[in-house]
């Protein structure tokens, strides 16, 4: 069976600076898995390419999504296919609630019916949501606003959902609670790829994962050999 999401021979130049290099990944369906690397090293930009929010023109190779080559198309088409990103730093509406922030992700659906029912199912996944739920997003703390962030995305239905440094700014107890969050979404059935500068975590929550340097994929392999790997206890887990 074909992988959900495959990334082939993939560049990118912003203008004439070539940022990201002949990099080849793939997710199968159902299955989890990471970017790590230092920052600058290509992660943000390969993710934020596949889901449509780069400049087309600097983009070189194939990426396929579900059947669909999308390394031209627009975010707007690569969401109606079925896959969400969560941006690095939540983008959250501050001015609306954290229900009508929920209800935007549902806008390109049909099925108004089961609206309610996947609303009440992002709620028992995170709780504090439906304590805040009448409460303008931006007065939610960073934690609560990555929640919603997700929540946002799920809604929509999606086959699968990009996230960008989920743990980005958000003390360890948050990040946990974020991380086991993420893990009960994926065994519930959504693919998941994510970019995370805590490496650690990032090794201890997802299947298989992908080493990014200088704009090229320097290792790949499942998690927990990459944890048990030399070079990238060095160089990531501040081990020696």
């Amino acid at each position: 069976m074909a992988p959900l999401l495959e990334v082939k021979n993939f560049h990118y130049y912003y203008g004439n600076i070539h940022v990201v290099k002949d990099v080849n990944l793939y997710v199968n369906e159902g299955e989890m898995v990471t970017l790590i690397g230092a920052n600058g090293a290509g992660k943000t930009t390969t993710l934020r390419t596949i889901s449509g929010l780069t400049d087309a023109a600097g983009v070189r190779g194939e990426i396929t999504f579900a059947g669909h080559r999308i390394d031209k198309m627009p975010g707007n088409k690569v969401a109606g296919l079925g896959l969400a990103q969560v941006l690095e730093g939540r983008h959250v509406f501050s001015k609306l609630t954290v229900q009508e922030n929920l209800m935007v992700g549902a806008y390109l659906r049909k099925d108004t019916a089961k609206i309610k029912d996947d609303l009440k199912n992002i709620y028992q996944q995170f709780p504090r949501l439906l304590e805040r739920k009448d409460q303008l997003a931006g007065t939610l703390s960073g934690g609560e606003q990555q929640m919603l962030a997700i929540g946002r995305a799920l809604i929509g239905r999606p086959k699968m959902i990009l996230l960008d440094e989920p743990s980005l700014g958000l003390a360890p107890i948050i990040v946990r609670e974020i991380f086991e969050s993420i893990k009960e979404i994926n065994k519930q059935g959504t693919t998941i790829l994510f970019v995370e500068q805590n490496a650690k975590v990032a090794l201890a929550t997802a299947h298989r994962g992908y080493v990014f340097a200088v704009g090229e994929v320097v290792m790949q392999d499942e998690c927990y050999k990459l944890a048990e790997n030399q070079e990238v206890k060095k160089a990531y887990l501040g081990e020696q």
